[in-house]
């Protein structure tokens, strides 16, 4: 009896201590966002959205970072069934399930910064594209941070091959 007590004590006093590590565990400081990266539409691996939604959304892969602050960056490019071309320079946080969109590009070619962007929920009905680009691959198995570019790619050039989110 006094060694199944000494066990259970001993497993508590793990348990506190992983607690206690995951609550003092310090939180990244995003760095500065770089500049809105250039893209090409050519190269864009697609996203696949759900039916309904008319918009063809697509990654360009040059234009993927994974920060040292654990952000993943890149360019979503939405073309319109007429040919209509927008993109997004955005990031994501895997651990909090966010998007922040850091510039926006028109027809007219030119980037535009966002004046004061801010991490928003992507569960919020604006950042359906980022969610599921998310699922698909930025955030795959439930990571915190990808473990490389390369992977995210190849997640993404190859659906079904490893577990989402």
């Amino acid at each position: 009896m006094k060694i199944n007590k000494l066990c259970w004590l001993g497993l508590m006093l793990l348990a506190v201590g992983a607690t206690a590590q995951t609550e003092t565990a310090p939180e990244r400081k995003e760095i500065d966002a770089p500049a809105a990266p250039s893209f090409n539409k050519e190269r864009l691996i697609p996203i696949e959205m759900p039916r309904h939604i008319t918009l063809r959304f697509g990654i360009d892969p040059l234009t993927l970072t994974i920060g040292p602050d654990g952000v993943v960056r890149y360019v979503m490019v939405a073309i319109s069934p007429a040919g209509t071309l927008t993109a997004l320079y955005e990031g994501i946080r895997c651990p909090n399930w966010e998007v922040k969109t850091y510039a926006r590009y028109s027809a007219s070619g030119q980037w535009s910064s966002v004046s004061n962007p801010e991490w928003r929920a992507m569960n919020d009905q604006p950042s359906r594209h980022a969610r599921t680009f998310a699922k698909q691959g930025a955030c795959q198995n439930g990571a915190a941070v990808p473990a490389s570019v390369a992977e995210i790619i190849n997640t993404l050039k190859n659906p079904g091959q490893s577990s989402q989110h």
